[in-house]
């Protein structure tokens, strides 16, 4: 594993405690109010991005309010006091000028808000959301506005099969947790979300102590740490506990099934197997268990049913969460092929690892495609940031820096292992996209 630094550096101002370093990247915390800064200093161009992470997602929400992550992601861009289109200095606006690129996203365990932009314009950056962490208008209008939006954005969802099928299913796996809704909200909670409802979530977790800011590119530490500290230092931590989510999923005990129909061309095969928490050893595995099962033409799936002709496509995926979350086998349908055979096709090619396992050059292809996906994703400050988001929403961002070093331990006995565990008919939710014409 990547050792931590233990000591501070020399130019770190008297407001943060030094936390902890790992690979080059280095934690501090505001002292007045709880903060985490991670700074990644990179070489090349003059340029950085700004992340803010919120520890709050759709896992958070309630019975009644889901949605209000979401929904509050699109109001933090409307503005605050200083902030503002009617005095032509709206958040997308200022940060255009100075040529950033901006946005923000949602999911189960975070949001973020991010900025990309030159480095001599960073402390604006850093000015804008600590405005808004604290100083975000709510307006009634707004949320009105924001909501034919939003209930326009889930129609589009609800209009793509496949999109559907995935709602479908995780609705289905998850019958306790908050996992079981979709990020964006059931329909008739965005349509009764009320502007006090808002105000309520917003007071609950948008406080610098529920937030990590992430500083990666070319800059000074001493000059970006004072920046932080200026903007972000008078903001006060959250005057009370910040609530858990104390839901755990009972065990499934018996296979699950869910059709969608409606209009479209091929049908689709969706297989989900509950799986253990992002921090988990084993979730590492499941990695490596996807690209075996589903990943490029020397794929188990590929050949048993690609390249027969029983699907036009077939992939896995490991949705690391913080919480136990869902391993996925996804297939599209060839033309005039039955949903039964894919069915079948795919069970018999997860029975076969699990009874006879998988061998070295299949867990070493497996492992060069993850190395080679992770660099890719670690190609300049906006991709190495949102990384280390995913990271910090499964619970420890030093998840970032010690993900290779954790693939050099799995054996080929591990992935086996983890398939018998995990991949069981007791543990599937079996989603299938039937169009509504066949």
């Amino acid at each position: 594993m990547t050792e931590t630094v233990p000591a501070p550096p020399r130019d770190v101002p008297a407001a943060f405690d030094f936390q902890e370093a790992s690979d080059g990247i280095e934690c501090y915390r505001l002292s007045d109010n709880g903060l985490r800064v991670l700074l990644l200093r990179q070489d090349g161009a003059p340029v950085a991005t700004s992340m803010v992470t919120y520890h709050v997602g759709s896992r958070n929400e309630r019975t009644g309010h889901t949605g209000a992550t979401h929904m509050l992601e699109h109001l933090m861009f409307k503005g605050t006091e200083r902030y503002h289109k009617r005095t032509g200095t709206s958040i997308f606006e200022t940060l255009q000028r100075v040529g950033a690129k901006v946005n923000a996203s949602t999911w189960l365990d975070r949001t973020n808000y991010y900025e990309l932009l030159p480095t001599e314009h960073l402390p604006l950056a850093l000015d804008i959301e600590a405005d808004r962490m604290r100083g975000a208008l709510i307006d009634p209008a707004d949320v009105e506005d924001e909501r034919t939006v939003i209930l326009n954005e889930r129609d589009r969802n609800q209009n793509d099969p496949v999109s559907r099928l995935f709602d479908e299913v995780w609705a289905a796996a998850f019958t306790a947790h908050p996992y079981h809704h979709p990020t964006i909200g059931w329909k008739s909670d965005i349509e009764s979300m009320t502007p006090d409802d808002l105000r309520e979530y917003y007071d609950t977790f948008y406080w610098p102590n529920n937030a990590t800011l992430s500083l990666v590119g070319q800059f000074d530490r001493g000059a970006v740490l004072d920046a932080v500290a200026e903007h972000f230092g008078p903001l006060d931590a959250a005057p009370h506990d910040l609530p858990a989510v104390t839901t755990e999923e009972p065990a499934q005990t018996g296979r699950r099934r869910v059709t969608v129909r409606q209009d479209g061309q091929l049908g689709a095969v969706l297989m989900g197997f509950k799986s253990p928490p992002a921090l988990d050893e084993e979730s590492d595995v499941l990695d490596v268990l996807a690209r075996i099962l589903a990943s490029g033409k020397g794929s188990r799936l590929y050949r048993r049913c690609t390249d027969q002709g029983l699907t036009s496509d077939v992939f896995g995926i490991n949705f690391r969460l913080r919480d136990p979350g869902l391993f996925s086998v996804f297939a599209y349908l060839a033309p005039e092929q039955r949903h039964e055979d894919v069915e079948e096709a795919l069970w018999d090619t997860i029975k076969d690892v699990q009874d006879n396992g998988v061998s070295q050059d299949e867990l070493n292809r497996a492992r060069s495609q993850l190395r080679a996906q992770t660099a890719f994703d670690r190609d300049g400050p906006m991709r190495v940031a949102t990384q280390l988001n995913e990271a910090l929403a499964a619970g420890d961002w030093k998840l970032y820096t010690q993900y290779l070093d954790r693939l050099d331990d799995i054996t080929p006995e591990d992935v086996q292992r983890v398939a018998r565990q995990y991949l069981t008919d007791e543990a599937c939710t079996l989603g299938r996209y039937v169009p509504s014409d066949a």
